[in-house]
Formats: structure tokens, C-alpha cells, sequence
């Protein structure tokens, strides 16, 4: 066979093989891929010393969707969820009209919860479209996924580790889905819109130096201008820049975190901002049970020109997990806020239980007032049997003395995940 026919056929070969690699890598986009199956059934109970009804309310939350696998370093996502609400609706979901129960806020409804193109590289990742976004512990950015909603973000990450320990993180974000969706245009307010429009940019930087320090500074740009800090307050006077530095680690088995935020207005906010964040926290194992203290601050306001609150917002943070799980303190009062802590964990018949205790004061007020205190109680076990299935009980009390009402709160939960 002659040179030249060698050298033809040699390419042709070398061609196909390659087709075939580049066939079997696109192949890997739906065979590398797993489907993504989740329920969420929960009974909630809500007592206030006011004059509502209680709440009863049963949901259920059911996901649906698909991870692909990868090729050439791109994947994609896509999720939908539904909430639908079981027997009479005893209780405000903020979107069925039923004002004299109190609030479950769970509306229902279907919607895609994420949609989204991921490219992965050895020096870091980008995502674009509609995503779940959880940074740090989420006192600032993050899922709300306690909610049967979860809040997620239009736009798009990309996140950069050029060196050992470092990892940068930018967004940029156009809408959030807010779990006061979908948007049914019924009974919403200034404070609760299904989506919260506007342009809002993330930076994120997080350098492990060793386990005993890992440093963390941001800068959050919240341009949020369809939402209000209170119904009566002007749109836009959530948009806000907050600047902070957090350092954590552990020495000889004590874990620590002190952290520092300040929050000034942005974009088209017509209040004048300026407060301050501070955290203390610190944590010890011992016999398998974990022990945490800590002391937060949110900075009030002190202008006494009344402009309305003017105190250190929290706005896209996943709050349930913050001052109590009765979740009085979503919106920090005027007088901001300080909360003193302490909590155990500790594994209990196959499970996990779990004790906070909340004591609550302003941050500005003479005297200093004491708005209430808390005793957050919880148990999660896996239901044996069913993979992926699992239960849990959980009980909050807010004693109230200067701010807000006694409340109480019950759920029970059992939750598959495939």
C-alpha cells in the first residue's frame, strides 16, 4: 500500500476513534447523570399570644429533576418543585388570604426551583441560570431551605481557587426567587414579593492558612428595589452594601469564629445606613457532645430623625437558622439586637438531638431592654428500612418581654431524599 494510502487511511481511523471518544464523552451527559427525587411532608403548629387563630398546617414539598454528568468539564441542572397544601388551610401561607390564622410561610404551587449550566475546571467553576447560592454559613446569601420554597438566584457564579487554600467567589444577580413564591399577584405586600428584583453583586474571599485559621472577607451589593423593611417603608430601603471579615478555626480541639460587618445604603435606598455586625462565637466536643456559646450583635438605629429602621438587615439569609427558630427576629427590630447563646448536640438513640437557649436585648435603648428569651428543642432519627428516609421533631418557645408575644411552634417532619 503506498504512502499516501497509509497515511489516509491512518487519518480516517484516528478520526473515527476520535468521533467515537467525543460520542461516548457526549454519551456521559446522560449516563453520568442521576436523577434527583425529594418529598417533604410536614405538620406545623403555631401558637401566638395575640388574637389569632393557631395555625395548622400540613405541606408537602415534592422535587423532581435531573443532575447530568459532564463533558468536557460541562454539566447541567435542572430542578422543579411543588408544594401543595393537605386538608383545611388553618394557617397564613402570606398568599391564601387566611389573615386570622398565623403565618406558615409556605405558599402553595410548582415552579422550577433551578435551571442551570455548570462548567467545572481544574482552577475553579462558573455556573449560569437559576441556582442555589449558599455562602458561608448563610448569615448573609443562602437557600432558606428550611422553607418548603427555597429561595434561589438568577445569574450567574464563578468561583476561582488559584492557590492552595484560596478560594474567590463573584455573582452577579438579577432575581431572586424568593420562598414567598410563586407569584400568584394575591395578598403579597412590600415586604414579601415572590421575586425580588435588581441588580446585586457577590465577592467572597476564603483563605484556609492552616486548620487553626481560615480568613474570610466579603463584600455584599444588594440592589433589592421591590422590597421594603416594613409595609409602611418606601421600596429599595433593603438595598444595601455590607463589608465584613470572619475568622474561624480550631486550636486544641475549641473551635472559634469572630466575626465584623459594616452595612451602609446602596443603590437607589432613600435612607442613610450605617451599622454594625458583630460575632463571638466558640465551640468544644466532648464524649460526642458538641457545645457552642456564642454572643451576635446587629446594630440598631440611632438617628432619631424617624426615618423608619434603619437597624443591620439580613435580607437574602437564611434566618431560620439565626436568633431562635420561632423566627420572631427576621426583620431586626429598630433597637437592633444582641443575642447570647448557648447549645448542645449530642448523637441520642440512633439520632440526633439538639437544645438552644436564646436570651434576647436591644442593641441601643436606655435602659437596655430585654425583648424576650428562647428554648429551641429538636430530635431527627433515619426511619430504618428506607434509605434515604428520615424523621424529625422539633419545638420552639419564645418568652416575650419587651418585643413581640409569647410564641410556640411544633412541626413534625419525615423527609425522603433518592
Amino acid at each position: 500500500m503506498k504512502p499516501l494510502q497509509l497515511s489516509l487511511l491512518a487519518l480516517a481511523i484516528a478520526g473515527g476513534s476520535a468521533q467515537a471518544i467525543a460520542s461516548e464523552e457526549l454519551g456521559n451527559l446522560f449516563s453520568g447523570g442521576k436523577a434527583i427525587v425529594d418529598a417533604r411532608y410536614r405538620y406545623e403548629f403555631v401558637d401566638e399570644d395575640n388574637a389569632k387563630n393557631h395555625a395548622n398546617a400540613q405541606t408537602l414539598r415534592t422535587r423532581i429533576g435531573f443532575q447530568s454528568g459532564q463533558w468536557y468539564g460541562l454539566s447541567g441542572l435542572v430542578e422543579a418543585d411543588n408544594v401543595s397544601h393537605i386538608g383545611d388551610e388553618g394557617f397564613n401561607s402570606t398568599r391564601n388570604g387566611q389573615g386570622q390564622y398565623s403565618t406558615v410561610a409556605d405558599p402553595d404551587g410548582s415552579e422550577i426551583n433551578q435551571a442551570l449550566l455548570r462548567y467545572d475546571h481544574q482552577y475553579g467553576s462558573a455556573v449560569a441560570g437559576r441556582q442555589r447560592i449558599n455562602l458561608d454559613n448563610q448569615r448573609y446569601i443562602g437557600g432558606v431551605a428550611w422553607r418548603q420554597n427555597e429561595q434561589t438566584y438568577d445569574g450567574g457564579l464563578v468561583q476561582l481557587k488559584p492557590l492552595t487554600g484560596l478560594t474567590l467567589t463573584a455573582a452577579y444577580i438579577d432575581n431572586v426567587n424568593s420562598i414567598f413564591g410563586p407569584d400568584n399577584g394575591q395578598y403579597d405586600n412590600k415586604t414579601n414579593p415572590a421575586n425580588i428584583e435588581g441588580h446585586s453583586q457577590l465577592f467572597n474571599a476564603q483563605y484556609v492558612a492552616m486548620p487553626e485559621l481560615t480568613v474570610t472577607g466579603y463584600v455584599y451589593q444588594l440592589g433589592l428595589d421591590n422590597i421594603a423593611v416594613a409595609p409602611t417603608a418606601a421600596l429599595g430601603t433593603l438595598a444595601s452594601q455590607t463589608n465584613g471579615l470572619r475568622l474561624n478555626g480550631v486550636i486544641a480541639g475549641l473551635s472559634y469564629t469572630a466575626e465584623y460587618a459594616q452595612q451602609k445604603d446602596y443603590a437607589d435606598n432613600p435612607n442613610d445606613l450605617d451599622s454594625d455586625y458583630y460575632l463571638a462565637e466558640l465551640g468544644y466536643t466532648l464524649a460526642g457532645v458538641a457545645l457552642k456559646g456564642g454572643y451576635e450583635v446587629l446594630g440598631g438605629s440611632d438617628d432619631g430623625k424617624g426615618a423608619g429602621n434603619l437597624a443591620f438587615q439580613t435580607p437574602l439569609a437564611t434566618k431560620h437558622a439565626f436568633q431562635g427558630w420561632a423566627d420572631v427576629f427576621l426583620t431586626t427590630p429598630t433597637d437592633g439586637i444582641k443575642d447570647a447563646y448557648l447549645g448542645a448536640s449530642l448523637p441520642l438513640f440512633g439520632g440526633t438531638a439538639q437544645a438552644v437557649y436564646h436570651d434576647f436585648r436591644a442593641e441601643q435603648s436606655s435602659p437596655i431592654s430585654q425583648y424576650g428569651e428562647e428554648l429551641d428543642l429538636s430530635y431527627a432519627h433515619p426511619i430504618p428500612g428506607v434509605k434515604g428516609l428520615v424523621g424529625l421533631v422539633k419545638y420552639a418557645d419564645y418568652d416575650a418581654n419587651d418585643f413581640g408575644v409569647d410564641t410556640r411552634k411544633f412541626w413534625t417532619q419525615v423527609q425522603y431524599t433518592y
